[in-house]
């Protein structure tokens, strides 16, 4: 019993070992980032990353510095118009897809399986495809170089609309019936029944469209026409010229623009986990 036991003792030692070094590879390019972002850029580029830039032998908050108050004090309006951006699109996605979502997975009606099929083809589309009539429809719209420009085309996903369908199928009718027998209004039963049952998706959905605006750039490249309507996506390629490249903000910049998502993440992957590990019980 005692050689078992050591043997176990060794083979979880191993595990935590091996863990620890595949850990250590994921953090190192964000570490590295960080770091970056205190070096000169000249410096960076000539000698790039290497194990001596591991701990650098100082820190200095230039590039930072020149990045709030250089490039025409630009970045933080950049910085703001992303925060804007991903805030609204989160909410007005999260709302409007759900709503659709649970709408085909709860009730039976004429056409259903057409549009969820519908819904299914537009996922598959890709983005250039559809870029020529969206940039005709925003036109005629006249949402050239402003935020319902940016956002209309995007704040109802039908990825995000099959997901809320595939988990309002699995809500016990049970609880929608009781509700009915309650005498609550089917808005009722939704807010107060089905979408506390449904936080684990929202959660998800949260952290996946809130990135997937954070991180969009070629809608707004070809929406966005003045340099204070630009998010950090744009702002920071324009960082990038063929007369010089801006090493020293576009590191520090790129680093600062990881936090906002790191946040999101962070705050809603709780509902998610929480989500699981209550499936996993239940299952």
């Amino acid at each position: 019993m005692a050689i078992h036991t050591q043997r176990l003792s060794v083979s979880e030692a191993g595990k935590y070992v091996l863990l620890g070094i595949v850990a250590l590879l994921f953090v190192f390019p964000i570490y590295s980032l960080i770091t970056s972002s205190f070096r000169p850029g000249r410096d960076l580029m000539r000698y790039g990353v290497t194990f001596a830039s591991i701990i650098p032998n100082f820190f200095s908050t230039n590039n930072y510095t020149a990045l709030i108050t250089g490039h025409s004090g630009e970045y933080p309006v950049w910085y703001r118009n992303s925060i804007l951006l991903a805030f609204f699109q989160t909410g007005f996605t999260l709302a409007f897809s759900s709503f659709v979502g649970y709408g085909l997975g709860v009730y039976q009606f004429k056409g259903r399986n057409a549009l969820t099929m519908l819904v299914l083809v537009i996922l598959i589309v890709p983005l250039q495809i559809l870029i020529l009539p969206l940039y005709k429809l925003t036109t005629t719209l006249h949402a050239m170089n402003t935020f319902p420009g940016i956002l209309l085309p995007f704040i109802v996903s039908p990825f995000a609309i099959f997901f809320f369908r595939q988990y309002a199928v699995g809500i016990p009718k049970d609880y929608l019936d009781a509700g009915r027998i309650d005498g609550l209004s089917e808005y009722s039963i939704f807010f107060r029944i089905s979408a506390p049952l449904m936080i684990p998706a929202f959660g998800a959905m949260a952290i996946l469209v809130a990135q997937q605006s954070w991180n969009n750039f070629l809608w707004p490249l070809i929406v966005v026409t003045t340099a204070n309507m630009f998010t950090l996506t744009i702002g920071l390629n324009s960082l990038l010229t063929p007369y010089g490249n801006n090493y020293d903000m576009l590191i520090a910049g790129s680093c600062a623009a990881s936090v906002p998502i790191i946040i999101v993440f962070f705050f809603f992957q709780k509902y998610f986990i929480s989500g699981l590990s209550a499936g996993g019980i239940k299952g």
